[in-house]
């Protein structure tokens, strides 16, 4: 048992709602204060759409590894069936070329997909499992200086083309030649080593704010949280005991607003801290949404051969299958494809590379659409993610006394993912009572 503290939160995204879920159930009086007018921060619902379909920022895939995430959507009420389709492990293309993997223990599902996948020759499915036994072997580490593109540059051209760079890409939203080989091992074990069911694709059947920060919002408003959308907090100043939020008292502080803010209201008390959230670097995320009237492909998600710029994106959704048509008229037909580490299709502009993708859509699901695709709409989240590079040195959780942070970017053993951030939140609501009170000495470590 801890004395209950009053914690401001500032920012109200995946990592904002975690940490303000957590400190609630033990037992805290929770603020949060979020900016943008709803919640949800890079992964929530846009504004109503014409077509009757519910927009998200962005298409997430979960796994089944992600503990932190589904152990929150079960504290807020939330059923995993009800809002997730549980799928094993399939990134096949169109033709079902690929890696399926099938029911079981994720280790030997792994090995009997390998040998079975389509598209492989022989030689390339034993060259798969060989490093894969050599990653196990040295317990998924590596010289954490190495890229994804070093780690696998002994694999086929034909296995790192169809494979490990778009599995690279979606896990780390980082190209291979720039991705830490390290995280990328760190996800890889998590997948094939947590348990049953680790390596499971969890695909939404909601939208993003239905996903979690609805029912997030309120399982707080209903334990006396208050909860504040459309309010940018302007400065925080440490007093005797503990912090005020634009002059009002609180015993502790959470930033888990993007590292920008972060280091903007950070600056003044840890600049140190504040320097290196700031130098971070980001890669976009496009998504491209169009629509095929009657178009049911082979599975929910498929992967793309996505190998230059007029092949842009990696893999495509079918909305359709995912989505309640019965609430929502426009996901029947309706595809998203899905360009991670789009850097170079933002450079290009978004309606060049809108309608590389629709050509790309024809090229490679052909006789799977019954019409030429109409676009319906283009996505880009233009600091998606943190680049997730060898070596990288990440912000700590401890800022200061009595003032910590949350998100996606903090240091941990994962990308810029949802379950990095909602890891994030709950590490910061289980520090608010071991953090010291502002006016005391604390170690502010700004790295790993």
């Amino acid at each position: 048992m801890t004395a209950a503290l009053r914690v401001a939160i500032v920012g109200g995204g995946w990592a904002g709602l975690a940490a303000a879920v957590e400190a609630r159930s033990l037992g805290h009086q929770v603020m949060v204060a979020e900016m943008a007018p709803t919640l949800g921060g890079r992964a929530r619902r846009l504004p109503p759409s014409v077509d009757g379909l519910a927009l998200d920022n962005g298409q997430h895939i979960l796994i089944g590894a992600y503990s932190a995430t589904l152990s929150l959507l079960r504290t807020v009420g939330i059923d995993e069936r009800a809002v997730l389709r549980r799928l094993p492990l399939t990134l096949i293309d169109a033709q079902g070329r690929g890696l399926s993997l099938p029911p079981g223990p994720a280790l030997p599902a792994f090995v009997r997909g390998v040998l079975s996948a389509q598209g492989w020759s022989l030689g390339e499915r034993l060259a798969l499992l060989r490093a894969a036994g050599g990653w196990l072997l040295s317990g998924f580490r590596c010289d954490e200086h190495l890229t994804v593109a070093t780690l696998t540059d002994s694999l086929p051209a034909a296995l790192r083309r169809s494979l490990i760079e778009p599995l690279c890409v979606a896990a780390l939203n980082t190209p291979a030649q720039q991705a830490s080989a390290q995280v990328f091992l760190r996800v890889l074990h998590d997948a094939l080593f947590a348990g049953p069911g680790a390596s499971d694709l969890l695909l939404p059947r909601v939208d993003l704010g239905a996903l979690w920060p609805d029912a997030a919002a309120a399982w707080l408003s209903t334990r006396g949280a208050a909860l504040h959308t459309g309010r940018r907090v302007n400065a925080i100043e440490p007093v005797a005991g503990g912090w005020q939020v634009d002059g009002a008292p609180f015993d502790r502080v959470v930033l888990a607003c993007s590292a920008v803010e972060a280091a903007r209201l950070a600056a003044p008390h840890a600049p140190a801290w504040a320097e290196q959230a700031a130098a971070l670097r980001y890669e976009p995320i496009v998504t491209v949404l169009l629509q095929a009237p009657g178009v049911r492909l082979p599975a929910p998600m498929l992967a793309l051969d996505a190998r230059d710029a007029a092949s842009p994106a990696q893999y495509v959704f079918d909305l359709g299958q995912l989505r309640d048509a019965a609430r929502e008229p426009g996901a029947p037909g309706t595809l998203a494809f899905v360009i991670s580490g789009a850097a170079d299709a933002i450079a290009r502009g978004l309606d060049e590379t809108a309608e590389a993708v629709r050509m790309q859509a024809t090229a490679q699901l052909g006789v799977l659409l019954p019409c030429e695709p109409r676009l319906l709409r283009v996505l880009s989240e233009k600091r998606a993610t943190f680049l997730c590079t060898p070596a990288l040195r990440r912000p700590g959780g401890s800022i200061a006394a009595g003032l910590l942070a949350a998100g996606d970017y903090v240091d941990g053993p994962y990308p810029a993912t949802l379950e990095g951030a909602m890891r994030a939140g709950q590490a910061a609501a289980h520090a608010l009572s071991r953090s010291k009170p502002a006016g005391m000495p604390t170690a502010s470590r700004s790295g790993p």
